[in-house]
């Protein structure tokens, strides 16, 4: 089975082409989802990130705008965020990409925001960036209920440049250019991996181990 990371930093597209890749065949999982089910009722988060960060449990389960307020900019409270819920979703992300291996899976592709920060790079196959102009990527952040410049400006801080993520990527996605172009970017990818002649430029993820999180 083949293990794609997608990544790219806020209001780059992610979601869209994780829906694109899983149109073209590939089983997909996303980590934002993979951590709200964490912080739902009954998560196994909900202690440890309760007991981390006391008021942002409400009827058993994280309330995450109570959360992120008690986060604020305190990039250490984060740190200890990272160490509860990242081995967490790792778990849980070796458990569903092994149940597809054994169903026979031949693509996988893995949306992780901070694949890179996470070095959770180094346990792929090869590495998807979805980019845009930094224009385009503000307006859609900036459209979206609640958010503000302020709040904007902080998630940016916390991620590497998109400079950096595209120089470190092995394929690169342009969603500024509209859906058709975007789906076109990812059937080619699909159609290099699956390409015989094709060498994963990463070491993937050794069965049975986690390799980063």
């Amino acid at each position: 089975m083949i293990i794609l990371g997608l990544t790219g930093s806020i209001g780059m597209g992610k979601s869209t082409t994780t829906r694109l890749f899983a149109e073209a065949g590939a089983v997909t999982w996303n980590a934002d989802d993979a951590v709200h089910a964490l912080y739902e009722r009954g998560g196994s988060a909900v202690g440890p990130v309760g007991e981390a960060f006391p008021g942002v449990v409400i009827d058993g389960a994280v309330d995450r705008n109570r959360l992120a307020r008690v986060l604020g900019d305190d990039r250490d409270a984060f740190r200890r965020l990272e160490t509860i819920v990242h081995p967490l979703v790792a778990q849980g992300r070796l458990a569903e990409l092994e149940a597809a291996r054994s169903a026979g899976v031949k693509l996988a592709v893995l949306d992780i925001p901070l694949l890179f920060e996470t070095g959770g790079d180094r346990a792929v196959d090869a590495v998807v960036v979805v980019t845009a102009p930094p224009e385009v990527q503000a307006e859609r952040v900036l459209a979206r209920p609640g958010m503000t410049q302020e709040r904007f400006d902080a998630i940016i801080a916390r991620q590497l440049p998109d400079a950096e993520k595209r120089a470190r990527a092995d394929f690169v996605i342009d969603t500024s250019r509209g859906i058709d172009t975007a789906r076109d970017q990812v059937t080619a990818i699909v159609g290099t991996v699956f390409d015989r002649s094709w060498t994963p430029p990463r070491r993937g993820l050794p069965s049975g181990r986690e390799a980063g999180q």
